[in-house]
């Protein structure tokens, strides 16, 4: 049975990386931090796990996307159909990069899911970098990334109306501070969250070398540590990688994240 609202955790719905994966799900991440209850992206096979925690329709307030990728967004319109067919009636908020919206709303209508049948409303909500958004008493603050860069200079002036945003999270609430990285570029991309001490960080290591991230987190402040997002050389080798990480961060709480693990936020 899932925990109560006013507890802190972290349900991992989906730890895998953006490679097809036989034993995890993609990237999906339900917090619940002061009284929200916070679902970050929504790979292939979100609602599965959610669903399959004992959570009911209702009970999601806020659905954020970091970016565009299909390991974030895959399972969108499924978790979609299953708040419908469940009868779900409390209005949803959802909170995606500026270009992003059109192409989710057009997604939804394509898969016969018109925000008329649906049965309960939808409320848009685009991301705005730096700026934070209130959720009952949790703040989320998105931070841009360069994860997309590369992209965006290859092909965004064929692609005008294409998103190519990406964002990490700082999540505030129960006086704990928490960042979730989602995909990053480069190392230097933590910086924003990293300002002020961390009771937890949600860190991705498909897109970074982990030498090159132990080495930017020595020194932080930083209680524990969650490593997401790993490619299969690295999930097959976890342990390692988890005793390496303890090893260059002393005094930090290091673990890897498996699909279906409750994390408390402490």
């Amino acid at each position: 049975m899932p925990a109560t609202r006013q507890s802190r955790v972290i349900d991992c719905l989906g730890v895998a990386s953006g490679w097809p994966s036989a034993d995890r799900r993609h990237s999906s991440y339900l917090y619940r931090l002061g009284g929200a209850q916070v679902m970050i992206d929504c790979g292939e096979g979100a609602s599965g796990a959610y669903g399959g925690l004992g959570f009911l329709p209702d009970d999601l307030d806020h659905l954020v996307f970091s970016h565009q990728h299909s390991d974030h967004v895959g399972g969108f319109s499924m978790l979609m159909q299953g708040m419908w067919v469940n009868q779900r009636r409390k209005p949803l908020a959802i909170h995606a990069p500026s270009k992003a919206i059109p192409a989710l709303r057009a997604w939804l209508e394509a898969t016969l899911l018109f925000e008329g049948l649906l049965g309960f409303p939808i409320e848009w909500k685009p991301l705005i970098p730096g700026e934070t958004v209130s959720m009952g008493e949790l703040r989320l603050t998105p931070f841009l990334t360069c994860h997309l860069a590369a992209l965006e200079r290859t092909f965004g002036d064929q692609h005008p109306g294409t998103s190519f945003e990406a964002f990490s999270f700082l999540l505030e609430g129960d006086g704990r501070r928490v960042a979730h990285s989602a995909d990053i570029g480069a190392v230097s991309d933590l910086d924003p969250l990293l300002q002020r001490p961390l009771d937890l960080l949600v860190c991705e290591v498909a897109h970074v070398e982990a030498a090159e991230l132990f080495d930017r987190l020595r020194g932080a402040s930083l209680e524990e540590l969650v490593l997401i997002h790993l490619e299969q050389p690295l999930w097959e080798d976890r342990d390692a990688l988890r005793q390496r990480a303890e090893e260059q961060l002393p005094g930090v709480r290091v673990r890897v994240a498996m699909d279906g693990e409750r994390i408390p936020i402490r």
